[in-house]
């Protein structure tokens, strides 16, 4: 009987970071770098703006993503803090308020001044308190 080996489909790819199995598919589907970002080449592709001020270490300016849900504008944002060195934090304003949104600028006040990329969704909802 012929014995079977299994080889990797994908060749020698560098190991993915890890990301919990249990994560739900969309966070273990999401793209890890501007590389594998799809779309949205006006922005982020090569000598666009948005590449070109990750790659000269420039400050990122204040930016709205704004799409239909599904069109990576989270990903994009993670993308961003990671690339720039900034911390992401994500806050839906259906369920959090400008409390929440102070509360993470102290945070990163305390922590030395750390760059912070806030990404809120839903930003009209944010409640007052």
């Amino acid at each position: 009987m012929a014995s079977s080996t299994t080889g990797n489909l994908f060749g020698n790819l560098p190991a993915a970071p890890t990301v919990e199995s249990s994560a739900p598919l969309a966070e273990r589907m999401r793209p890890r770098s501007l590389a594998e970002f799809v779309g949205q080449n006006h922005l982020v592709g090569e000598g666009r703006i948005l590449r070109r001020l990750l790659e000269n270490s420039a400050n990122l300016p204040s930016l709205i993503l704004w799409g239909a849900p599904g069109t990576g504008k989270t990903t994009l944002a993670r993308l961003l803090a990671e690339k720039s060195e900034a911390r992401f934090v994500a806050l839906s304003a259906v369920f959090s308020g400008v409390k929440d949104l102070r509360a993470a600028i102290a945070e990163a006040l305390a922590a030395g001044g750390a760059r912070l990329l806030d990404f809120t969704i839903e930003r009209d909802g944010l409640r007052r308190g």
